[in-house]
């Protein structure tokens, strides 16, 4: 059926067919009023001196160029899409378009629903959600006459419909398959090629293991030969062929396979990310900071995991830099199989009255570490003071902005050498802001209150999550069999990992975790004093936060899809995990029952006692981050998976129909928030431009931010594409 749908999109493309339209999930529609904030840096970026200014450029440009990768990654169209985008609007911006919109037949609102998807697919780069992982799909029937309309078809008429002719079919298709990433039958995945299925990736695991490889900057392409698997291991890099360094390069036979380890994936973007990091270097503050952009340019050049290891090291050295930022491949969420790292890089100004405050709780961490659940044997050695400070973000170019991270990624560095953890102030400052009237599944009772209290609780649970969540607990690894203390059954071996490890749950799984201690801790009065919060207005932010998990639990089932029983993002996934923790616990902690609303639409309320916060609660908690800890220390992946996809599954079945509430989720869902950056230029001095917070804000955004080689860029962008094209058919 829904093959059927989709080819009435393309072979009615001309014709009035709005009521087919609305016919379609509106899940794949980005809604008009979508929620689009500008981030304020303007008052950090004044106070940087000269220098300061000109390293956060170079680092920005080298950011924003790496950020195109994640087009590639994303899904086969995303960057045949974006090149689309970008010529109409450079040849018209926004305001200039609207006169060939009306010419092309579009209402206003049909030319809003074409700036909102335009938007979206900057801010996420691809069409696909970069907090969920659903596609998105334009909410207008007349994007070709559109095209047709543009100064940019009449100026090379060729190149556009070459360029519609490569995305038409994409950019509406709602297959199964197409509807979210995935990979195999259950969705699209541009770290593999489309022959690519859980088995391969496993196996490929393997490969990588035994060639003490890392997965994070490369992709798989599988082919086959004379009846044998053959497998295309490609590194991202500048450089092409062989490079005198550590990486297994060339052919390797492995069991009943042939690999063959290749450079030069993104070699273009990645060349020019190396191009402004070596511009940085001149701007640099010390020499942590020169050092550690020497081995990211090494790593980036010749595709070595263990550059940017060594660069992440420097990194953790350089305490307290007033410009703070962090490039490379990074988070692994969106990669189906839990190992490949998105493209991501980020410059920040540090904002010092709020970094104070974190100062504060990395001072009393080894305080309150004991105070977590599991035995001392599980947790590490010696707690390693990492920096922790609030950013206002000036450049985070990838597929979203988180409102905190904790990196390095590496186990080995974040075990034995420290890690640092950033909080994104000017990003919590507008990325949580809720309007009464569109405030969901809470007793009107509770409103008011979580309106007033969201923002101090939430920088209260960053902070616990960072820093203590993913900040503490021991992994058990070969060299100290033998050592141990106490007996244990399994521990990691040779170059296993945690990711390698837990592959599939290993993201959400941490992020429970984190999330876990976070509401453990924040009923610590020690821990809610150091954020100014004493007496009553303290037992407010508690409750707020442990009601924002709970109902957070609830949201995320928009998250989770019921045709494939899979879960597209690994926080919600996390949260939903804690409700369900939560709710067996029974007494009365938390209620949540189905109801009408009042107009008239299936509805839910989830209420929270919080006179048994600290005692129902907390035991709750304590009893399950406990089993956390302990599988995730001793490398126990059955016992941890068991544990965790039970806690995950999404059934019809017990007290509460997950299944119906989440068709009433869906049905009351809110989009999340855009973003739109600044940019920086050099004209004698280096000068800041921003733009309004609205979807035509966002497009000009990315307009200009690519002012010298825009058309160069793109033209490398649809080389890349070309090339990989026949991986997906």
């Amino acid at each position: 059926t829904n093959t059927i749908w989709a080819g009435l999109f393309h072979t009615l493309q001309k014709a009035a067919w709005g009521p087919i339209c609305e016919m379609v999930d509106s899940q794949y529609y980005l809604p008009n009023d979508i929620g689009i904030s500008a981030l304020d840096c303007r008052e950090a970026f004044r106070l940087l001196s000269p220098k300061e200014q000109m390293y956060a450029h170079y680092l920005s440009r080298a950011s924003w160029y790496g950020g195109l990768i994640v087009l590639i990654q994303t899904s086969p169209e995303s960057a045949n899409i974006y090149v689309l985008l970008q010529k109409m609007f450079r040849a018209q911006a926004p305001p200039q378009l609207e006169a060939a919109a009306t010419a092309a037949g579009l209402s206003a609102e049909e030319y809003q629903a074409f700036l909102v998807y335009a938007a979206g697919l900057y801010a996420n780069m691809g069409n696909y959600k970069s907090f969920g992982d659903t596609k998105f799909i334009p909410n207008l029937p007349k994007f070709k006459a559109l095209v047709w309309e543009s100064l940019a078809f009449k100026q090379s008429p060729g190149d556009m419909e070459a360029l519609w002719g490569c995305c038409c079919e994409s950019l509406y298709s709602l297959e199964d398959k197409q509807k979210q990433l995935g990979l195999g039958e259950k969705g699209i995945s541009a770290y593999f090629s489309g022959n690519c299925c859980l088995e391969d990736a496993e196996f490929a695991q393997k490969f990588l293991d035994s060639k003490n490889l890392s997965a994070y900057n490369t992709r798989l392409f599988k082919t086959e030969v004379d009846g044998k698997r053959c497998y295309e291991v490609r590194l991202a890099s500048a450089k092409k062929g062989e490079y005198p360094d550590e990486v297994c390069f060339g052919k390797h036979e492995f069991e009943d396979a042939v690999f063959f380890v290749k450079r030069g994936d993104y070699a273009f973007l990645m060349e020019k990310v190396c191009q402004n990091l070596e511009k940085a270097k001149d701007y640099a503050a010390n020499d942590n900071q020169k050092r550690m952009l020497e081995e990211y340019i090494h790593s980036f050049a010749c595709g070595s995991v263990e550059a940017h290891k060594e660069g992440s090291r420097y990194w953790i050295k350089d305490k307290g830099p007033i410009v703070e930022s962090y490039i490379g491949f990074i988070e692994s969420y969106r990669d189906p199989f839990g190992s490949r790292g998105e493209f991501e890089g980020f410059v920040a100004v540090v904002n010092k009255a709020m970094s104070a405050r974190f100062a504060q709780l990395v001072n009393s961490a080894e305080v309150l570490l004991p105070e977590l659940p599991w035995p001392p044997a599980f947790e590490k050695d010696r707690f390693l003071k990492p920096d922790f400070t609030s950013l206002d973000v000036l450049t985070f170019a990838g597929s979203g902005i988180p409102a905190g991270i904790n990196i390095p990624n590496y186990d080995d560095i974040r075990q034995t050498e420290g890690f640092k953890n950033v909080s994104l102030g000017n990003v919590l400052a507008v990325a949580y802001a809720t309007q009464k009237d569109k405030l969901t599944f809470l007793e009107e009772s509770d409103k008011d209150l979580y309106i007033k209290w969201k923002g101090p609780s939430f920088e209260v649970q960053v902070g616990l999550h960072e820093l203590l969540g993913h900040g503490s607990g021991k992994l058990f690894v070969q060299s100290q069999n033998g050592h141990f203390e106490f007996q244990i059954s399994s521990w990691y071996k040779g170059s296993e990992t945690w990711d390698s490890k837990f592959s599939t749950i290993a993201s959400s799984y941490e992020e429970c975790r984190a999330e876990c201690v976070g509401l453990y801790l924040c009923l610590n009065k020690q821990v809610l004093s150091i954020f100014g919060h004493e007496g009553e207005d303290a037992e407010e932010v508690v409750y707020v936060n442990w009601l924002t998990m709970v109902r957070a639990g609830l949201l995320g089932l928009e998250f989770y899809t019921s045709e494939s029983k899979s879960w597209r993002q690994a926080h919600m996934q996390a949260r939903f995990v804690i409700l369900r923790v939560l709710l067996e616990a029974g007494e009365g902690l938390v209620g949540l029952k189905e109801c009408t609303g009042a107009d008239g639409r299936p509805d839910a309320v989830i209420t929270l006692d919080r006179s048994k916060i600290h005692t129902v609660g907390k035991s709750a908690i304590q009893r399950f981050l406990c089993r956390l800890q302990v599988h995730k220390s001793t490398a126990d992946v059955e016992g941890g998976r068991a544990l965790y996809e039970g806690y995950s599954a999404v059934t019809a079945d017990g007290t509460h129909n997950f299944l119906r509430l989440r068709e009433t989720v869906l049905l009351r869902k809110e989009a999340r928030k855009m973003f739109v950056q600044a940019n920086t230029y050099i004209k004698g001095s280096c000068l800041l431009v921003e733009y309004e917070g609205s979807a035509a804000g966002l497009i000009q955004s990315f307009v200009e931010r690519f002012p010298d080689d825009a058309e160069k860029v793109e033209a490398q962008l649809l080389e890349m594409t070309c090339m990989d094209s026949s991986c997906w058919c």
